[in-house]
């Protein structure tokens, strides 16, 4: 409920002060030009801008630390072994920070190829071993190779704009359909539109989220597979079975959830991020 709320009192901040701004402009944001500079700017500009600082949110996040110097045997082993993998991947070497979390979990995030962050979760060291945690990297380096983060906020970038779009053409369609020959006074007021503008995001949203699920599901494959060809079938299928036979998979923050190794059931298949286990190791076997 509170995230609710503050999205909603978010929301109506954000389109009262663009308001005012495109007003200033001579720009209005029942326009089909205002609607559309506002989607474009807080659809693509806000995506394109969490892509940009996604390293610095996921260290804050879960608390990664960064292994500057390695330290122990484990970090260093960390560090050649991702080395050794963004070499045969063809890209720049990706930070490699631990964070402290008993499910075994590992993502990976960044803005670009050459520029991207491996993290692992304590639990995932602790409870696999050298083989499993090796092909649990080389899943992650190879969302980097991939360009998935990219992939993703440009798709999720689209989808937002699409979704600020359509939301203010059905509210001003609502304002005109109300309205009186013309006459804009009879139409929706400013805090009505907002409601319906809010409304028609949340279930647009709702149907967005199917499409980026469906994307976050097909890349869980290639991945898969891109693991396996830098460190071996076999050890990334015996990563799975290690993590189908271990505890429930704890969820990563935010949209951090789509790039770990694994993630919790949803209630509805079509909001998973990834697919199951079982399909997921199915399909490595019949590479």
């Amino acid at each position: 409920m509170k995230r609710v709320i503050l999205f909603i009192l978010t929301n109506l901040a954000i389109m009262i002060l663009l308001s005012i701004v495109l007003s200033v402009f001579g720009v209005s944001s029942r326009s089909i030009p205002g609607m559309l500079i506002i989607a474009l700017m807080f659809g693509m500009g806000g995506s394109l801008i969490s892509l940009a600082i996604s390293k610095w949110i996921a260290k804050r996040s879960t608390g990664a630390v960064v292994i500057e110097n390695p330290s122990t045997n484990q970090e260093r082993w960390l560090v050649d072994t991702v080395q050794r993998q963004a070499t045969a991947a063809g890209i720049g070497m990706p930070e490699v920070a631990i964070y402290d979390a008993p499910d075994m979990n590992a993502f990976a995030t960044g803005m670009s190829r050459n520029n991207a962050l491996v993290a692992v979760s304590t639990g995932l060291l602790y409870e696999m071993n050298a083989d499993e945690v090796e092909a649990v990297l080389a899943h992650e380096v190879s969302h980097i190779a991939n360009g998935d983060m990219i992939t993703m906020a440009l798709l999720q970038g689209v989808l937002n704009t699409f979704v600020m779009f359509a939301a203010r053409l059905i509210a001003s369609a609502i304002s005109s359909a109300m309205s009186s020959d013309g006459d804009e006074e009879g139409g929706l007021g400013f805090f009505a539109h907002m409601a319906v503008v809010i409304v028609a995001e949340i279930l647009l949203g709702a149907l967005a989220s199917i499409i980026v699920m469906w994307y976050s599901r097909k890349r869980e494959f290639y991945a898969d597979a891109g693991a396996a060809k830098i460190a071996g079938k076999e050890k990334m299928i015996a990563a799975l079975e290690r993590l189908s036979r271990g505890a429930e998979t704890a969820q990563l923050p935010g949209e951090l959830a789509a790039f770990g190794i694994s993630s919790k059931g949803s209630f509805m298949d079509l909001y998973a991020s990834h697919p199951p286990l079982e399909d997921r190791i199915a399909a490595l076997r019949a590479l």
